[in-house]
């Protein structure tokens, strides 16, 4: 059975800002029928009135941590949403990344913002960059953070990140396990200041990573942070490319 793919609406952040129901036309067209979104792409009512019309899965959404004041307004967004799986994609690499003690500090903060999480029903989740690979007295700082995170708060692997920080993807994906139910599948040169290509023209090997360590994956989604060329032809190419995987 083919794991489902989804885009991640970050991808086209500034063709929504244009024309946010027009682009969504132009996605649905190339065949997507899932999305991943977040509270960058406005009022979640509005997007959902837009994702119905459509027909479009909402899988996800990447939303500030429900903490403190952002408590209320995250999850009443999640609420609106109508999807179940609340998503943290970054918190400040100076800040919780380059310590032992900012890196347990990013964990309680993690587990906390979990806790409010399953309370109102919703499932949570971590997204990494390259810069949790970070080698803090020899060992990573995400190896240090899935020791102090509760086991119960999943995680949304962004596969090009992990290869990019130089780290097997395969490798973290099978040590991992069911715990990495989401993957954020996107190509490039692997060099971090360089721009993303569509999926199979870059240098990753997305075959390997799909049978080495993707078996778990509940969802499969592309994204661009930003892109060398057309960026909605990208868009488009990836995912019967992905699709024949």
């Amino acid at each position: 059975m083919k794991t489902p793919i989804a885009l991640q609406l970050y991808s086209v952040r500034e063709d929504l800002a244009q024309d946010f129901e027009g682009t969504l036309e132009k996605i649905k067209g190339m065949g997507y029928t899932a999305v991943e979104t977040g509270q960058f792409a406005g009022d979640a009512r509005m997007q959902t009135e837009n994702f119905d019309k459509l027909g479009l899965e909402v899988v996800a959404a990447h939303v500030k941590p429900p903490l403190g004041d952002d408590k209320k307004s995250t999850l009443d967004f999640m609420k609106a949403l109508g999807s179940k799986r609340v998503v943290v994609p970054w918190l400040d690499p100076q800040q919780y990344f380059q310590s032992v003690e900012g890196v347990l500090q990013a964990a309680d903060l993690l587990n906390e913002a979990a806790l409010n999480s399953w309370e109102e029903g919703f499932s949570f989740y971590y997204h990494n960059h390259d810069f949790e690979f970070n080698k803090l007295d020899g060992r990573t700082a995400y190896d240090l953070l899935l020791e102090k995170l509760d086991p119960r708060i999943q995680l949304e692997i962004d596969t090009y990140w992990v290869q990019t920080a130089g780290v097997d993807v395969v490798e973290l994906l099978r040590r991992l396990g069911s715990r990495a139910s989401l993957l954020h599948i996107k190509d490039g040169p692997l060099q971090r200041e360089e721009a993303m290509v569509a999926i199979g023209d870059g240098k990753m090997d997305f075959r390997k990573v799909l049978e080495g360590g993707g078996a778990n994956a509940e969802w499969l989604i592309i994204e661009l942070d930003r892109c060398a060329g057309n960026l909605m032809d990208a868009v488009r190419r990836s995912l019967p490319y992905l699709s024949s995987l």
